[in-house]
């Protein structure tokens, strides 16, 4: 929907309402306001800044400690070069793949992203909406804002659901339960949040489970007029999958401290046995950043790991994905499917993951940015960009199927995934 106003003579506003309700005002160039050309995620972080209250915006945008392996989470993928090639027939594109023997149009997943209804009203829901529409898998993370049920009831194919090792068995296989009720099509057990990083900004802020409002907070929310708008207009601002479900969480009140409790400190790989006895279906282990890891999580059963180290929230000075996936590649790649997490920001860096040997990847922050933009437009927006970046660079590189691509077309430095002993 386009609206228009006139200001004396020389002056024109217009802005677009989107289908997920959130308008984006245009601004002003002697006179006129034009709307913001949107070329690379980046853009959509700029419009996300302004637009969610800092809590949210630094509980996104943030790693622990000193954010070593937050920066270089994005930064090594930098040391990697592409090898353009020339004068090859670059017609009949596909980027269509799998991805644990689901169809997918990239080989990209939404990663789950805990609080994503906190970004955006009902930001599960519409993230999930988008990722459905232009064919990738939605990972669902068991701290949402929005429910399992709530997702499952927004949509109409099945998506993933994320869960972490809690103690609680009752609670974990009710869990599984819910996911196989609601025809969700893979678990992904997260296996590196035994207890939390520091991360300092939280702290600051006072983000927590529930978040402890401050007057600076508060105050800074009354600015962000959109984003309280959506939040005033939807019932879901709570956990989800845990209010009402999780023995003695019956309120928010109560919510701080089971979760003080409820993470599993003495987790083993026996542990994880017993979730893969709760769960039948395909199951992904989340969290893989050294090859003996890789090596446990194969022989638990798991259908695909993923190479991650929790967008560099947990383990500061940990190595980025990308510089830990070659090894990890030489240790099981032939046995399990592979996948990445943690620093894809566009569709070179789904490109070179891909060329190094990972079947799939995820994006978090990327398509956060989008949501808390423009709401499920601003998701769609996210993938659009990696889809056309990742199609043309595969092209330039000399490929016209993203399952063709291979090693060849990189330039990695020899020492970029063994230089320590």
């Amino acid at each position: 929907m386009w609206k228009w106003s006139v200001r004396g003579c020389f002056s024109i506003r217009f802005a677009i309402t989107w289908e997920s309700g959130i308008t984006i005002t245009t601004r002003t160039l002697f006179g006129v306001e034009l709307m913001p050309v949107i070329t690379c995620v980046d853009d959509l972080k700029r419009i996300y800044k302004r637009r969610t209250p800092r809590m949210f915006y630094d509980y996104a945008e943030s790693g622990s400690w000193t954010e070593q392996t937050f920066r270089e989470n994005t930064t090594d993928f930098q040391d990697i070069h592409l090898r353009q090639r020339v004068a090859i027939d670059m017609s009949g594109r596909t980027t269509k793949s799998q991805m644990i023997g689901q169809d997918v149009s990239m080989p990209v997943a939404l990663a789950p992203v805990g609080l994503t209804g906190m970004q955006c009203a009902d930001g599960e829901i519409k993230a999930a909406r988008a990722a459905e529409k232009f064919g990738v898998p939605y990972t669902l993370s068991t701290m949402s804002i929005c429910s399992i049920e709530d997702v499952a009831e927004n949509t109409s194919k099945p998506f993933w659901l994320q869960v972490y090792t809690l103690k609680d068995d009752d609670f974990m296989q009710r869990l599984f339960d819910r996911a196989k009720a609601a025809k969700c099509s893979a678990a992904v057990i997260t296996v590196d949040l035994q207890m939390l990083g520091q991360r300092h900004k939280d702290l600051k802020n006072g983000l927590s489970a529930p978040p402890k409002l401050t007057i600076k907070s508060v105050a800074d929310m009354m600015t962000k007029v959109q984003w309280g708008l959506g939040m005033l207009g939807t019932k879901r601002r709570f956990f989800g999958n845990i209010v009402g479900h999780a023995k003695g969480v019956a309120d928010p009140s109560s919510l701080g401290d089971w979760t003080a409790q409820a993470f599993d400190d003495s987790l083993d790989w026996d542990r994880i046995r017993e979730f893969r006895k709760m769960w039948d279906g395909p199951l992904i282990i989340k969290g893989i950043i050294d090859p003996r890891d890789a090596v446990e999580a194969l022989n638990v059963g798991a259908d695909a790991i993923i190479v991650s180290n929790h967008g560099g929230r947990q383990l500061d000075g940990a190595l980025s994905s990308i510089r830990a996936l070659p090894q990890i590649m030489d240790a099981v790649g032939d046995k399990i499917e592979v996948h990445l997490d943690s620093g894809i920001r566009s569709g070179q860096d789904v490109l070179k993951a891909l060329a190094l040997g990972a079947k799939g990847t995820y994006i978090g922050r990327a398509y956060v940015y989008g949501l808390g933009a423009m709401g499920e437009a601003g998701v769609t927006k996210a993938l659009e960009l990696i889809h056309k970046e990742l199609e043309v660079s595969m092209a330039f590189c000399g490929h016209t199927d993203i399952n063709t691509v291979d090693r060849d077309i990189l330039m990695v430095p020899r020492d970029f995934s063994d230089r320590w002993q």
